[in-house]
């Protein structure tokens, strides 16, 4: 494969074509913040979710969610969809909470579709180069959003129009002292099996590189030249090395969540 052909970003025409690959996992730390800093999803998660003392169960659930919904037949998608259904019918605010907020809260859920969407496109196109077709892998990404009870509609219209709303609400975003401890319990987790626990360094560093300067310092992530140069030699050695594995390893974490969820339904 020539290296123009990898920068271009493969023949990418929709969120099929670029969801299922595992380097997107990258991105996940990112995106995870980034919904922290959103104070009704932060302290919805400090206050109901177990992620931070079973990271990997929340992991396994967020990937099944993923892929069961762009990849998954209608009835693996509907089977998803009632799980996160129940997973948010208690998550609301009551009269001892600092920061109101409810998991049905459109905007809320706006949030966080929106921080998965500009997350795993700003790491593939980091990685590959310009998606070709970014304004219909932007509109695909609209099911991941009324997936989660997303009313139809309130994605954005296009690209130009969710960059200014973004913007606007990164201006917005406010990170606590609840939600900077939830962050920091994430990117440290304790009681977790050794492989995991030796790729935190590495999980950290791209977590910490990928997200706005603004929200580094908000959490107070260390930063600076030597962790930069160690995070673009990561980026270097993702270019030079993913685009040319075979898709069965590219695709191996999309094919492992969907056989784990097409086992689950098979046993209910």
């Amino acid at each position: 494969m020539h290296e123009d052909q990898v920068r271009r970003g493969r023949d990418v025409r929709g969120i099929r074509d670029m969801a299922g690959e595992a380097l997107l996992l990258g991105a996940g730390g990112r995106a995870i913040l980034l919904q922290l800093a959103c104070q009704g999803v932060g302290h919805g998660v400090a206050e109901h979710s177990d992620f931070v003392d079973r990271p990997l169960q929340r992991l396994h659930g967020t990937m099944t969610y993923l892929y069961a919904i762009v990849y998954g037949t209608a009835e693996e998608s509907a089977a998803v969809r009632r799980l996160v259904d129940r997973a948010h019918a208690p998550v609301r605010s009551d009269a001892s909470s600092p920061v109101g907020y409810d998991a049905h809260d459109p905007q809320l859920q706006l949030w966080v579709a929106a921080t998965l969407y500009d997350s795993a496109v700003d790491l593939y196109e980091r990685v590959y180069g310009p998606i070709g077709a970014s304004e219909a892998v932007y509109r695909d990404y609209e099911l991941v959003g009324t997936a989660l009870q997303l009313p139809p509609g309130a994605w954005p219209a296009d690209r130009t129009t969710f960059r200014a709303w973004w913007d606007a609400r990164l201006d917005e975003l406010v990170v606590d002292d609840v939600t900077r401890d939830v962050a920091h319990q994430l990117l440290h987790p304790r009681a977790v099996p050794v492989a995991l626990r030796l790729a935190m360094p590495l999980a950290r560093l791209m977590t910490t590189g990928l997200l706005p300067p603004s929200l580094r310092e908000a959490f107070r992530l260390p930063w600076g030249p030597v962790r930069a140069r160690a995070f673009d030699a990561v980026l270097l050695f993702c270019r030079v090395v993913v685009p040319r594995l075979p898709a069965r390893l590219r695709h191996v974490l999309r094919d492992h969540y969907l056989r784990r969820l097409r086992a689950y339904l098979a046993r209910g």
